[in-house]
């Protein structure tokens, strides 16, 4: 058993945080315990004097393998209300990631599905190795991937997600880059060399202009989700998850099966 927390922080002495996904036996899939310590550790790291960067990565084999399926599937037995709750949860955690007031720089290698694109999405610089492969697959299961929408939007562009999001197609690492989603891509393994120059630039920089520099450019790009925004992405994020199709779906993974809907799929 792995008494580990599922997500770890360490704060240097040059006040760069680096937050680690360290659920690595389960691709560093995302359950309501990684949620909670992500939207509770963005609004540390955002409000912690000392901290003038935050980098984001995964233990393991992979960045982020998007949501536990068998965490989903039992969240859609809960009631209304506590769904509503997961996913408002969920919500906010990218939401307040996005809204940092602290640097955020996302180091991604192997496979960055689902909820991984909108950890990546709400950073303001994304590093991809070589390896990364990328998905926004939560229309596979069922599911949709509303609470991070806003994020990869602004990210890669509204034109890709309508192709992504729907057909829930693999990128690599140079597509993203061409889309403008990943900024930089380096050799496989070669994620620290090519965030230590990125890292020391904005440590070269006054903490507080930093700072003000990200609040203005988000501002002038509409770039805050409000909290009557947040509420409707959420509730809408919870009422799929209930729905038929994605009992469905969830089923489907649990049985290593393709979904009813799958053309040729046993009825």
């Amino acid at each position: 058993m792995n008494d580990e927390p599922v997500v770890l922080c360490d704060i240097d002495a040059r006040g760069v945080a680096t937050v680690t996904i360290n659920r690595p036996r389960v691709n560093n899939a995302y359950n309501g315990e990684v949620v909670d310590a992500l939207l509770d550790g963005a609004l540390a790291l955002g409000a912690n004097p000392d901290v003038r960067l935050v980098v984001i990565r995964g233990n393991g084999r992979h960045f982020q393998a998007g949501a536990d399926l068998k965490w989903l599937k039992a969240v859609s037995a809960l009631s209304v209300e506590e769904n509503i709750e997961v996913s408002r949860r969920t919500t906010n955690a990218i939401r307040y990631l996005d809204e940092c007031p602290k640097p955020t720089l996302a180091l991604v290698h192997g496979g960055c599905f689902g909820g991984g694109t909108g950890i990546a999405a709400a950073c303001d610089i994304v590093i991809a190795s070589e390896d990364a492969v990328f998905s926004i697959a939560e229309a596979r299961w069922g599911v949709m991937a509303g609470p991070i929408f806003p994020q990869l939007n602004a990210a890669m562009g509204a034109h890709n997600v309508r192709r992504y999001a729907q057909t829930c197609e693999r990128f690599d690492a140079a597509e993203a880059r061409e889309m403008g989603f990943v900024h930089e891509v380096c050799p496989t393994g070669g994620l620290d060399a090519a965030a230590a120059p990125v890292i020391a630039a904005i440590l070269s920089n006054g903490p507080q202009a930093v700072t003000t520099t990200k609040a203005l450019i988000r501002d002038m790009a509409g770039l805050d989700v409000d909290a009557a925004a947040a509420e409707s992405l959420a509730r809408g994020h919870a009422a799929k998850r209930l729905s038929g199709e994605a009992s469905e779906g969830l089923t489907s993974f649990a049985e290593k099966r393709e979904a009813a809907w799958y053309p040729g799929a046993a009825s």
